[in-house]
Order: C-alpha cells, then sequence, then structure tokens
C-alpha cells in the first residue's frame, strides 16, 4: 500500500514538474520571441515648424439684415382693388403697390366739399355783416370757425383716401404678395415684404473682453454658406450697453453687396482682425494630439545610428486658421513634427517619413474649412 503510494505521487511530481517545466520553456521562447523582434518602422509625414506673421483674429457669428426692410401693411381697411407689382419684381420709392377701393370715399368726399364750400359762403356774407356792424364778434368767428372746421373735414377725408394707396416707402425688392384682388383686408394686415438688398446690416455679438478691440470703421470679412465667396465691410456702429445676462454687447458691419447675391436672414460667419501682425509659430492641425490631460505633438529626431524617432512633447496652443494652428510654447522654428500617422506612435517609435498623401498646410485655403 505504501509502495504504490509513493510510485503515485513521483508519478504526480513527474507530471506536474513537466506541466510546469513546458509552461515555463513556452513562457521563455515567448519573452525571447518579443525581445529578439524587430522594430516596426511606421511611415509618417513630416512637418516643419514654421515662423508667420500672425495677426490675431475674432471670430463671431451673426445675421445678414436689411439697411431697410418692412411687411407692407395698410393703415386702413378696405377691399383691394388693384395690384401694382410682380412678386419679386424691382420697386421704387413711391411706386403703387397697392390700391384700395375708395368709391364710398370719394363720394364722401364731394359731400363734404360742398359742406366746406357753403361754411365759406357763410363766411364771406358774415364778414360783410360783420363790416356793417350787423353782427357780433362772437357771431363773425363762431362762422370762421365753422369755415375751418369744414376744410379740415376734407382734408382729412383726403388723407383717408390717400391712405387706400399703399407706396413703395424705399427702392426694394417685393416679396410674394399675402393678398388677391378682391380681398377684404383689415388695418395693420400685412400685404408684402419689401427688402433693399444693398447695401445689408451684419448684426454680431462679441464677448465683453472684446470691447476694446473693435472700433467704428474697422474691416471685417464675412463668409456665408450659399455664396462661395468672401465679402467685406466696416463696422458701423457699437451697441453702447453690455448684456447683464450673457455678457456680450452687439456690433453693426455694413456690407456692401452690389451684385445683390446675399439676402436678408443669411447666417453669417464673420472675422475681425485686431492688434498689430507678430510672429508666430505654427504647424498643421493634422500633427496635434489632443487629450484631457494637454496637447502634444511627436517631435522627429535623429538617433546615433541615423534611425529617425519620434519622442512625445506637449505644448501650448492659441489660435487655429486654415488647416494650421499656432503653438504658443513647446516648439521652435525649423524642428519636425510628425503629421500624420499620430494613433501609431508613442515615444522612441522609428519612423520613416514619406511624401505621399500629405496633409495641407494652407493658411488660407479655398474653399475656406468650415
Amino acid at each position: 500500500m505504501i509502495k504504490r503510494m509513493v510510485i503515485m505521487l513521483l508519478l504526480t511530481g513527474l507530471f506536474f514538474g513537466a506541466v510546469f517545466g513546458f509552461k515555463a520553456f513556452i513562457n521563455q521562447q515567448i519573452a525571447d520571441y518579443f525581445a529578439n523582434i524587430p522594430e516596426e518602422v511606421v511611415t509618417i509625414n513630416a512637418s516643419e515648424v514654421r515662423e508667420v506673421r500672425w495677426v490675431e483674429q475674432v471670430l463671431a457669428i451673426g445675421t445678414l439684415t436689411p439697411v431697410n426692410g418692412a411687411d407692407i401693411a395698410s393703415e386702413v381697411a378696405g377691399v383691394v382693388k388693384s395690384i401694382h407689382f410682380d412678386n419679386g419684381s424691382r420697386v421704387r420709392k413711391g411706386q403703387t403697390l397697392i390700391q384700395l377701393d375708395t368709391e364710398t370715399d370719394e363720394a364722401d368726399l364731394q359731400r363734404l366739399k360742398a359742406v366746406a364750400r357753403l361754411a365759406e359762403l357763410e363766411l364771406q356774407r358774415a364778414r360783410r355783416l360783420f363790416e356793417q356792424k350787423t353782427i357780433s364778434e362772437a357771431e363773425w368767428q363762431r362762422r370762421q370757425s365753422e369755415a375751418e372746421q369744414a376744410k379740415a373735414t376734407v382734408g382729412a377725408q383726403q388723407a383717408r383716401i390717400a391712405q387706400k394707396t399703399i407706396k413703395a416707402p424705399f427702392d426694394g425688392i417685393a416679396g410674394i404678395r399675402r393678398v388677391n384682388l378682391g380681398q377684404f383686408i383689415s388695418a395693420g394686415d400685412p400685404l408684402v415684404s419689401l427688402e433693399s438688398l444693398n447695401p445689408l446690416f451684419v448684426q454680431f455679438t462679441l464677448p465683453e473682453r472684446r470691447l476694446m478691440n473693435v472700433q467704428v470703421g474697422q474691416t471685417i470679412q464675412v463668409e456665408v454658406d450659399a455664396v462661395d465667396q468672401v465679402f467685406s465691410g466696416r463696422i458701423s456702429a457699437i451697441e453702447p450697453r453690455i448684456s447683464p445676462t450673457t455678457r456680450t454687447f452687439e456690433v453693426q458691419a455694413t456690407l456692401a453687396n452690389p451684385d445683390e447675391l446675399l439676402r436678408a436672414g443669411l447666417f453669417a460667419r464673420v472675422t475681425l482682425e485686431t492688434g498689430e501682425p507678430q510672429a508666430a509659430f505654427v504647424i498643421p492641425q493634422s500633427g496635434m494630439r489632443y487629450s484631457p490631460y494637454g496637447n502634444s505633438v511627436f517631435v522627429i529626431n535623429e538617433d546615433d545610428s541615423g534611425q529617425l524617432r519620434v519622442m512625445q512633447r506637449f505644448v501650448q496652443t492659441g489660435e487655429r486658421r486654415g488647416d494650421m494652428i499656432r503653438v504658443t510654447v513647446g516648439l521652435q522654428a525649423g524642428e519636425r513634427i510628425a503629421a500624420s500617422g499620430l494613433l501609431k506612435l508613442q515615444n522612441n517609435t522609428p519612423v520613416t517619413l514619406s511624401d505621399k498623401a500629405r496633409p495641407s498646410e494652407d493658411l488660407n485655403p479655398q474653399p475656406r474649412n468650415q
């Protein structure tokens, strides 16, 4: 019995010894493989840190608004008798747009004119009688007042009739009419929109810390999604009050629109240059690695054997412009950084350089980056 137990223990020891020995052998082989595996060389694009003349830019979003724009409405109620414009047509200041029916008003005007003529005749008779001392001065003054009231009533009726001729208050382009012939409209009902398109205003807001960076007459650049073109304008007014809710202030600029490519209501991206040009170091945005604990780049250096390797370096960045980003701390002009393939890189990774599929490095790409 004891002999069997000893044999079993020996066999068990041999079995587990073989297992653990084989496991140790496999681990050693794996370690030797990874220790002797050749380093993978990553192919990347390289970019050189450039020194450029940099003017600080303030970016804002705004809305295009007309210098003159209104929903034309009638001051009085009436029935539409005639329409004197086409939808979308250009109209001139003072041009009749819509005529309301005035037959009843014209008839009433004739009656009031007759009353005014009678009052004038009675005033002339009263003048002679007063000169003859036949009537009192009070009676003479009453006749004067009646004649003036009759004349004023005629003028008021003429004004009411004129209100039924709706005219363009300024030059512009008419919109789509909202009334039809024979339709009854009430006072204040919108009839058609009218907008002048040249020039236009662009209204935008800036944070309070930018108050000292803007002034009337300053040039701005405006871009809109609808037109692939950059438009220039000048600041024409600055709101003197800072909003206590948003801590922003409103700025208005005037934008020339001679070809009438722009329309009121368009979303606008506004660029405003501030300050004097200064030297700045820039790199492609594709060469920047962003992370919650800091932004970094991979700087390319050559080791003792002549192999190119990258080392991660944390930097501080500033404004972005086009394909480039400004680096304020951490790089110097002439240093080379990895501009692509950053996901494959870590400290001391060997690299080889290629010019294929090179990222763009344009400060002012066309079309502009969105």
